[in-house]
């Protein structure tokens, strides 16, 4: 069992994160800068190609080897989505129903194609010659970067091509909607008619000094919870467990707690990052989290978590499965193999699958619970709501079932081990903290002695009363604009956020690599 539940290694080079030295001051700088010189309606075709040509760069910098196979898929989804564009001039389809179904069906089973022997081919190996007993060899492919986010994008695009609610018959165009970097490798997945048509508006061909002060305001906001925050859980997060150490209850609900908000502030803080840096480019994206562990329930999470994905998986998944058309039990059926696939989606591993069986059995509980109409007092709610989403996080984290269940375990306190005191970890962390190293002394000793779940608990009310990203840059879902204005304090807190972040790298840490970006 255990060779079944192993992962496959992925073999990726080094990209150009956002939260590196190279990106923050030689590449967006420039980027932006120039963006700014050619970003004119007399020369509306030269700012695209920019744009497209700034983001190749920047994808080829981590990925260089896989560029012309990127180009090769745009291509192929950019040809077959023109059948669904072409009308005489009665408006009607040059190409038959059936035709365009066999196009539709095409494109999408190759994208999946593509999606499947890339990342999954070494993981169907395994489990079948753990099946057969069969001596197969892995194929040990490098993984193209971004490889899910761009094939659900462009799987998205066909069908709303097929649909007839968008579309371009512009390769230039429809190259720079792949590959615009800001959204690139890990989202937020945008749609065609969400940022294309910002494009070609007016107000777009012109510096917006507003947009410039929120997009940096924003991005400043994500890089400090990705430097500041995220990085601090991820050393007791990612504390190697000793096989031969009895893992206590403390130091378990420290792994789990530590992975749950290194998660949420280091994917959050990508998105915010994405969002920034779009909107120095006049463009904005979609707002992908909404203080989703505030959620009341598991359906309430998934409209704040990653909402592009869920509105994906809703759109191009659930509904087409049937939705909740056919009966309770389809219902809870659809929303199982929805998020069965969902999980399957972010990675190679059979944890995966259980972490997304878990979400759609939950969505399933919550759905007949609420066909029942019975309720839960709020406070009692949220409590469940969060105590699932910690628990399930840990199949996310670990690769092997194995280590998975080892700490779900000592989490019960199933070890016999019921010492809640988590300074392991907190020894850990806080002695590679950069920013005690910097601007600590020995009248901070308290600090040193928290534990990873006090830790954790401080920065949980934080999460749960603080106003989150898109609350305080004031957007107005409705009309997909911000009210932010920006003022002296603001401009001082991005500062202070940027200078905060700075002294990480000043500490001697290397910026990690963010969760979701080699997706």
């Amino acid at each position: 069992m255990a060779a079944l539940m192993s992962p496959v290694l992925e073999h990726r080079g080094e990209s150009l994160s956002f939260n590196s030295i190279p990106y923050l001051f030689i590449f967006l700088p420039l980027v932006v800068i120039g963006y700014s010189f050619v970003n004119r309606p007399s020369l509306a075709y030269l700012s695209k190609a920019y744009l497209l040509l700034v983001s190749l760069l920047f994808y080829a910098y981590g990925s260089h080897q896989f560029v012309w196979w990127m180009l090769t898929t745009i291509l192929i989804n950019f040809l077959c989505g023109i059948p669904f564009q072409k009308c005489d001039q009665a408006g009607s389809m040059y190409y038959s129903d059936a035709i365009r179904k066999v196009v539709l069906t095409s494109g999408i089973g190759a994208n999946l194609a593509f999606l499947g022997f890339f990342k999954y081919a070494d993981f169907t190996i395994v489990n079948l010659n753990w099946m057969l007993n069969t001596h197969i060899p892995l194929l040990k492919m490098a993984l193209p970067l971004a490889i899910s986010f761009f094939t659900f994008q462009q799987i998205a695009y066909l069908v709303d091509c097929y649909r007839g609610v968008s579309g371009t018959k512009n390769l230039l165009v429809y190259g720079l909607f792949v590959t615009f970097f800001p959204q690139l490798m890990s989202g937020p997945i945008v749609r065609y008619n969400q940022m294309m048509p910002q494009f070609d508006q007016k107000k777009h061909y012109r510096v917006d000094w507003d947009n410039l002060a929120t997009g940096l305001f924003i991005f400043s906001m994500g890089l400090f919870k990705k430097m500041v925050i995220a990085e601090v859980f991820s050393v007791w997060a990612g504390h190697t467990l000793n096989p031969d150490q009895t893992l206590t209850l403390g130091q378990a609900w420290g792994i789990s707690l530590g992975y749950t908000f290194q998660l949420y502030y280091d994917f959050c803080g990508y998105t915010d990052m994405a969002i920034g840096a779009a909107l120095m480019c006049n463009i904005r994206l979609p707002i992908n989290f909404d203080s989703p562990y505030k959620a009341i329930n598991i359906q309430d999470f998934w409209r704040r978590w990653h909402i592009t994905l869920s509105n994906w998986l809703r759109d191009y998944l659930y509904i087409p499965l049937g939705g909740n058309r056919k009966g309770r039990v389809r219902t809870y059926v659809n929303l199982i193999i929805t998020f069965l696939l969902g999980g399957l989606w972010h990675g190679a591993s059979w944890n995966f699958v259980i972490w997304g069986a878990m979400h759609g059995c939950a969505l399933a509980i919550h759905r007949l619970w609420r066909d029942l109409g019975m309720t839960l007092p709020r406070i009692l709610a949220y409590s469940i709501t969060f105590l699932f989403i910690n628990v399930a996080w840990v199949f996310f984290y670990f690769s092997s079932l194995e280590k998975a269940l080892y700490v779900l375990k000592a989490m019960m306190g199933l070890n016999g081990a019921w010492d809640l005191n988590g300074s392991l970890f907190s020894t850990i962390a806080w002695e590679k903290l950069p920013l005690v190293r910097l601007c600590c002394d020995n009248r901070v000793d308290y600090l040193l002695h928290i534990s990873s779940v006090e830790y954790a608990l401080l920065f949980g009310l934080l999460t749960f009363l603080m106003p989150n990203s898109t609350q305080m840059i004031g957007f107005v879902a409705y009309e997909g604009r911000f009210v932010f204005r920006p003022n002296t304090r603001f401009a001082l807190l991005a500062a202070v956020l940027f200078c905060l972040s700075l002294l990480t790298f000043l500490g001697g840490v290397a910026p990690g690599e963010f969760i979701y970006f080699n997706s």
